[in-house]
C-alpha cells in the first residue's frame, strides 16, 4: 500500500537520479589518494548557519535509534499481520513520542534513517529496512522519514537524519546471510549482493570497506538522495567509520594494496580515506542545499595527550587512533557546521573527566565557525556502576545538573544531546526525566 507521498517521491527520482550523478561527478574523490578532487579545502569558512547567529536558541537534543527497534518502531509492532493496524501502531508510537520530546522542552530529533544497509525513507538505491515489516525491502506502506518531519516540524522540532555510513548488518549469522541474498530479486538490492566484493567483516558485523573510492560515492549518493528529497534541517554521521573489535579486524589488506601506495602508514591511508568521505559529504550537501547542517558525533576523545601534545588530559580510547577519524581537523577545516563529541563520563571519572573534555572541545571550536553539541549519557542514569557511582546519587540529577549546567554556561559550548531517546521512559530515569522538564520544559 503506498501513500499519495510515496507516489510524488517515485515520479521525482528520475530527476534525482540525474541530480545524484551530478553532484558525484562534482565531488567525486580520486582513486590515487592523497590528492582529493572534491574542492580544495578552504581555511575556515563560516556555514550556511554561523555561530555569529545570536538568535539561535540551544540546542536541546535526543537521538532517536531505530537500528535494532532500539526506540521506535515498537519491537512487536512487526508481527502485526494487518498493515493498516501495523502502520497506525507505529504512527501512534512516533507521535506519543515527540508529544513527550515536546514537553520535555527537546527542540531537535536526531532520527536514524540508516541504521545498516537498509532505509527507513522511500529510496531508489537501498531496500526498506526491516525494522517495519521484518522483511528486507518490503515497503511498509508509508515513508517513516517523511511522517517524521511532518509530524516534528508540526511540534517545532528538528529532524537531522543520522546516518551510520558503513554498517551493513548488525551480525554475519547465517540467517542475515540469506535475508540479504534475498534480497537479490528486489528493487533496490541489498549492497551485499549488489557489491559484494566491497563488503568485510568488522566488529563481527557486515560493513562496506571505507578504503573503496567507489564505496564513497555510493554513501554521498544516499546522502544526496536524502538531502534533495526531504525537508530535513540536518544530516548526522555516528562515530561508526572504521569499526573494528580485537577478534573481528577489518581485513582491508588488498584494498590497501590497491589503493594505498602513497602511504607509508596503513592507519595513515584509513584516516586519509575518513577525511575522503567527510570532505565529498560536506561538499555535496552544501552545493544541494546550503542551509541544511551537517555535523559528526565522534567518541568523545580525539586523542589522548600521552600521544600527542595537542589532545586532551585523558586515558580512553580516541577517534583519531581507534576509529580513524581526525575529528579535530574536521573543524578546524570548516567542514563541518556542528559537532557532538559523546561526553558519556562524569565529572569524576579520572581516565575521561567529563569537565576535562568539555572544555578541551570548547577551546577546539572556539576560533572556528562550527557549533558545539555535547552528547550526555542519559543511559547510564540511575544505572549502578562501580567506577561511576554518580549515576546513582538522588537519581542521578546532581551528575546531569553539573553536565547540563556546564553546557550552558560555557560560552562555546551551543546545547546538548541526550542518548538515547527510550531512556527518557525508563523508571531509573524517572528523576532525571522529571528535573530536565523542570528545567528546559515549557
Amino acid at each position: 500500500m503506498s501513500s499519495p507521498r510515496s507516489v510524488s517521491r517515485v515520479l521525482k527520482s528520475k530527476k534525482l537520479g540525474t541530480l545524484v550523478a551530478a553532484v558525484l561527478l562534482l565531488a567525486s574523490c580520486s582513486s590515487k589518494p592523497p590528492k582529493s578532487l572534491v574542492t580544495p579545502l578552504p581555511s575556515v569558512t563560516p556555514p550556511a548557519h554561523g555561530k555569529t547567529d545570536q538568535t539561535r536558541e540551544p540546542m536541546r537534543g535526543v537521538w532517536l535509534a531505530t537500528v535494532s527497534r532500539l526506540d521506535w518502531p515498537p519491537v512487536s509492532s512487526a508481527d502485526i499481520s494487518d498493515p493498516d493496524v501495523r502502520i497506525r501502531v507505529q504512527q501512534k508510537a512516533l507521535t506519543d513520542k515527540l508529544d513527550k520530546l515536546k514537553s520535555l522542552g527537546i527542540n531537535t530529533v536526531f532520527f536514524q534513517v540508516k541504521p545498516d544497509g537498509t532505509a527507513l525513507w522511500s529510496s531508489k538505491i537501498l531496500p526498506w529496512s526491516d525494522v517495519f515489516t521484518g522483511n528486507i525491502g518490503e515497503n511498509p506502506g508509508y515513508d517513516p522519514l517523511q511522517f517524521m518531519i511532518e509530524e516534528a516540524h508540526k511540534r517545532g522540532i528538528k529532524v537531522h537524519a543520522w546516518f551510520n555510513p558503513y554498517r551493513v548488518s548488525t551480525n554475519t549469522t547465517s540467517s542475515t546471510v540469506a535475508r540479504l541474498n534475498r534480497t537479490l530479486s528486489a528493487n533496490p538490492s541489498s549492497v551485499y549482493v549488489l557489491h559484494r566484493d566491497w563488503i568485510r567483516t568488522a566488529g563481527d558485523r557486515f560493513v562496506v570497506d571505507p578504503g573503496i573510492p567507489e564505496a564513497r560515492d555510493w554513501i554521498t549518493s544516499i546522502v544526496a538522495e536524502v538531502v534533495k528529497g526531504y525537508d530535513i534541517d540536518g544530516v548526522q554521521f555516528d562515530d561508526y567509520f572504521y569499526t573494528e573489535s580485537p577478534g573481528s579486524a577489518l581485513n582491508d589488506s588488498q584494498t590497501f594494496k590497491q589503493y594505498g601506495q602513497a602511504f607509508n602508514a596503513k592507519a595513515d591511508w584509513r584516516r586519509h580515506n575518513t577525511q575522503q568521505l567527510i570532505e565529498q559529504v560536506s561538499r555535496t550537501i552544501k552545493q544541494l542545499k546550503p542551509g541544511v547542517e551537517f555535523g559528526v558525533s565522534p567518541a568523545g576523545v580525539w586523542r589522548n595527550r600521552s600521544f600527542d601534545p595537542a589532545g586532551s588530559d585523558t586515558r580512553g580510547a580516541a577517534a583519531y587512533d581507534e576509529s580513524f577519524a581526525d575529528t579535530r581537523q574536521w573543524v578546524q577545516q570548516g567542514l563541518l557546521d556542528y559537532i557532538a563529541p559523546q561526553l558519556y563520563w562524569p565529572f569524576a571519572r579520572d581516565a575521561a573527566r567529563y569537565d576535562v573534555l568539555a572544555k578541551w572541545w570548547s577551546e577546539v571550536v572556539k576560533p572556528t565557525h562550527t557549533r558545539l553539541y555535547i552528547g550526555v549519557a542519559l543511559y547510564k542514569v540511575g544505572e549502578r556502576s562501580k567506577v561511576e557511582p554518580d549515576w546513582v546519587i538522588n537519581g542521578g540529577v546532581p551528575e546531569l545538573k553539573k553536565q547540563l549546567d556546564m553546557n550552558e554556561s560555557m560560552p562555546h559550548i551551543d546545547g546538548t544531546i541526550l542518548f538515547r531517546e527510550d531512556y527518557l521512559n525508563q523508571p531509573q530515569t524517572r528523576e532525571a526525566v522529571s528535573y530536565l522538564k523542570s528545567r528546559w520544559g515549557s
